[in-house]
This record gives structure tokens, C-alpha cells and sequence, in this order.
């Protein structure tokens, strides 16, 4: 038996039949694993000993019944679970590397998944531009003229935000697109952070594949097809989820970066590939798991818990 805390949003509120964390949380379930929820925003360091305030919750596959939880406890991170499955959605923000510097002070004595650490040193966007030859054209840059620069080499491009999750903040720019220095305004005028612009890749329209690797394995994948006209293929903002075969060029990127994700104990990852080209490699809260055992039978949550188990020594 393993006791497992998860950091997420509040569950309540989650679609079971889509949502990858509740189909994480059921597999431990399932397993005899007794679970706990929390909000990162109640994560206490007093002393060198990591506090949360938690629920236990049981849950079941029944819509709109689908958790009932226990009263309120204090839990000992350090000492009071097994493993943290750190879920709650993104923005990458200050919070977000907060709750991962906390954590950090209770791993790997107990096991969270992803590694904190690890987790604020691959920012999604970012990290994706360590490996060599899978991505297309691409600048990070807060810079106006390097930016314009940019799209003026290279005409069709895509502009999103540098800790953007979702599709939020997606916009596409043909060549002579006079709009570039305005979004770049809009942009700035609320954020410091810095914006991706990458060269459009037109295989999009035949979608956005998520392949999903655990401890730098591929284990499978889906397709997400944007809807007419659209350019973002991300579920939340209308994609549609399809199966899909893995490509031999998928399975050579998966063998370029799934060692350093395996090295740096980033478990549960999903990557971003549209044709010949990786776009992002997501670390915080990957999903399309549900979808995936939907389409294949293959079970991304099996596989996972039978990795942590493995990894970690059950309590008695």
C-alpha cells in the first residue's frame, strides 16, 4: 500500500470522463492506494517539515457523484505519504515555481511526481529547444525587433505566450501580417515574460499529435484536429481527440529526449509533435490519457503506477 497525496485543482469540479488526473487517481485506487487531495496554495514550511491541509477522498465512475470526501487533516509530506502526484494545471507562474521549491524539500523521501526540481528547470516551451534538429524555426525573445525580425524571415508563423498552457493566447500571422507589433504591445502591457514565435507548420491542419512517455518511454498516442479554420488543436478550445499511429520520425524524437526524461525522474510526460516537429514537451500536468485508453486499450495509468510502485518501497 502506498499513500498518495495529489496537488490539484479541486476535484469536484473535474470531467471524469476526459480528466487524466482522475484517471491517475483511480488506477491507485484501484491498487489499494488510500488517497488524499490538496490546493498547492495550503502547502505550509515550518521548520524543515512540509505541511498541507488535505481531504481523503474516495471516488468512483459515476457522473456527477464522483468523489466524497473526509474531513480536513493535517498532513506531514515528509512523513505522513508515500508519493505526491503534482497535477494542478498551470500557469508556470511564481506560484507554480513556489509550490515546486517547497515540495522539493520532501523529494525524493517521498516520491513526487513529476521531480520538482526538475519540473521548474524544463519550462515546456523552453525545454523543448535543448534537442537538436525536432523543432521547427523558433525564437524566445521579449525583444520587438527581434520578434519582427523573425516573421520577416520567415512569413507564416504562429505567436503564443512562453508560460501559455491550453492554446491560451495562440494567434497565427501570415507573411506581412501588420498585426505582429500590436499583439507584441498587448502582450508586453500585461506580462514580462517573453513570447515563442515559431514558423507555422502546415501538417497542423491534420492535427496535433500527444504522445505520451513514462519514464522516457513512448507508451502511445493521440491525435488532436483543430476544428475548421483553427489553428489551435488543444482539446480545451475545441481540437477533437482521434487515434493515431506512432510515425517512425515519432519514435526517433521519442529516442532523442526520453533518456534526459528519464535522468531528470520526469515520470509522466506528454510531447507535442505536428508532422516532422516537436513543439513542446509538457512536464507540469500532460494529459490525454483517458483518450488514449479510449482509442488503444493502452493503459497510461497501469503503466505508471507499475513504474512507481517499483520505485518506491510500499509502508507497512
Amino acid at each position: 500500500m502506498l499513500k498518495v497525496a495529489i496537488q490539484m485543482d479541486p476535484i469536484e469540479a473535474v470531467n471524469i470522463a476526459s480528466d487524466t488526473t482522475f484517471f491517475l487517481a483511480m488506477e491507485a485506487q484501484q491498487r489499494g492506494h488510500p488517497l488524499w487531495v490538496y490546493d498547492f496554495r495550503t502547502l505550509a514550511l515550518e521548520d524543515g517539515a512540509l505541511f498541507c491541509r488535505a481531504r481523503p477522498a474516495v471516488i468512483r465512475q459515476v457522473h456527477g457523484d464522483h468523489v466524497t470526501l473526509g474531513d480536513e487533516v493535517k498532513l506531514d509530506l515528509g512523513k505522513d505519504v508515500d508519493v505526491i502526484l503534482m497535477r494542478q494545471d498551470p500557469p508556470f507562474d511564481m506560484a507554480y515555481v513556489t509550490a515546486t521549491y517547497l515540495l522539493e524539500t520532501v523529494h525524493p523521501r517521498t516520491l513526487v511526481v513529476n521531480d520538482p526540481a526538475e519540473v521548474r528547470s524544463a519550462p515546456e516551451k523552453l525545454f523543448a529547444t535543448r534537442f537538436e534538429g525536432v523543432q521547427p524555426p523558433t525564437l524566445i525573445s521579449s525583444d520587438p525587433v527581434a520578434l519582427v525580425d523573425f516573421h520577416e524571415r520567415h512569413g507564416d508563423v504562429v505567436l503564443k505566450p512562453l508560460h501559455g498552457a491550453a492554446g491560451s493566447g495562440v494567434v497565427r500571422l501570415k507573411a506581412e501580417d501588420p498585426n505582429l507589433e500590436a499583439l507584441i504591445e498587448i502582450h508586453m502591457a500585461g506580462s514580462r515574460d517573453p513570447l515563442v514565435i515559431q514558423k507555422f507548420i502546415p501538417a497542423v491542419s491534420r492535427g496535433d499529435k500527444r504522445i505520451i512517455l513514462i519514464d522516457g518511454e513512448p507508451v502511445g498516442a493521440i491525435n488532436r484536429v483543430p476544428a475548421e479554420g483553427q489553428v489551435r488543436s488543444n482539446l480545451r478550445v475545441g481540437g477533437t481527440a482521434a487515434p493515431v499511429e506512432l510515425t517512425a520520425r515519432d519514435l526517433e524524437i521519442c529516442a532523442i529526449i526520453g533518456p534526459e526524461l528519464k535522468a531528470r525522474g520526469l515520470l509522466f510526460v506528454g510531447i507535442d509533435v505536428i508532422g516532422d516537429y516537436l513543439t513542446e514537451i509538457n512536464v507540469t500536468s500532460p494529459t490525454g490519457a483517458v483518450q488514449l485508453k479510449a482509442f488503444t486499450g493502452i493503459d497510461a495509468a497501469a503503466i505508471l503506477w507499475d513504474v512507481i510502485e517499483a520505485k518506491h518501497v510500499p509502508s507497512a
